[in-house]
């Protein structure tokens, strides 16, 4: 039950962003990043299928990569709540990506490690497009955060809107602390201070400050999340929800 949960958790996160991006395409500042931003969300979406193909493989039953997509609950999905906040601007989308993107970097090199070799398969695979993730998200909140007076506002109130949630990035369930003890699960504690030490800096450089953030209450790893993923699972369950068992 541990290793299915944390499977699911590692794909939520990778599939609900995902979508976030995926609203983007054809809507994005310039060519360039509209293409850029689809290519990612296609990324976060090959780490999905692999994560529920293993899964479905270890569910058996007729469970499929398919069912286990697109026939779950909101309160059956595992994703922190950062990462199903909505695409309020430019602003947010790249604040919010900067933000998951150090930290599925540092989390994906302790994976490549788990003493699940599929898992480890998986993340030696990922990492390649998380490094290029992090350096777009990156260079974006250093031109937007110290460019101009609009850009630089924006991107200072989508900090102070999604920042709050980012602590969920590193709470641990009993489930995830026994996943860690077997070597499966990446010990998110003991990345937690690089991460910071790397979203600060790059902040630092941006001009942008987080003083007085509070964190907010967030349990998206429990299954507890906001209206914003009630909407999201409307879109992406539509078809298989009007057309039961329907095959690609």
């Amino acid at each position: 039950m541990s290793l299915r949960t944390y499977i699911l958790s590692l794909s939520d996160n990778a599939m609900i962003l995902g979508h976030r991006l995926s609203e983007l395409c054809g809507h994005g500042p310039t060519l360039e990043t509209d293409i850029a931003l689809t290519n990612i969300s296609l990324d976060f979406f090959g780490q999905v299928r692999s994560y529920l193909q293993y899964l479905a493989s270890i569910d058996g039953d007729q469970v499929t990569e398919d069912t286990l997509a697109f026939l779950r609950t909101e309160r059956e999905h595992h994703n922190c709540i950062l990462l199903e906040q909505p695409n309020v601007d430019f602003a947010h989308i790249i604040m919010r990506q900067y933000l998951f993107d150090v930290f599925q970097l540092l989390q994906l090199e302790q994976q490549m490690l788990s003493t699940d070799e599929t898992i480890a398969a998986i993340a030696a695979k990922a990492i390649k497009e998380a490094r290029y993730h992090q350096r777009f998200s990156e260079s974006w909140v250093l031109r937007l955060g110290d460019g101009t007076e609009v850009s630089h506002t924006k991107m200072q109130t989508a900090l102070d809107t999604l920042y709050p949630f980012v602590h969920e990035l590193f709470t641990q369930n009993d489930w995830e602390k026994e996943l860690v003890e077997q070597g499966i699960a990446s010990d998110v504690k003991g990345f937690e201070s690089r991460y910071y030490d790397t979203v600060f800096q790059t902040l630092k450089s941006a001009n942008l400050s987080k003083d007085d953030i509070i964190n907010r209450y967030a349990q998206g790893k429990n299954g507890i999340h906001t209206e914003h993923l009630g909407y999201i699972l409307t879109e992406l369950q539509y078809m298989q929800r009007a057309y039961p068992n329907m095959q690609w």
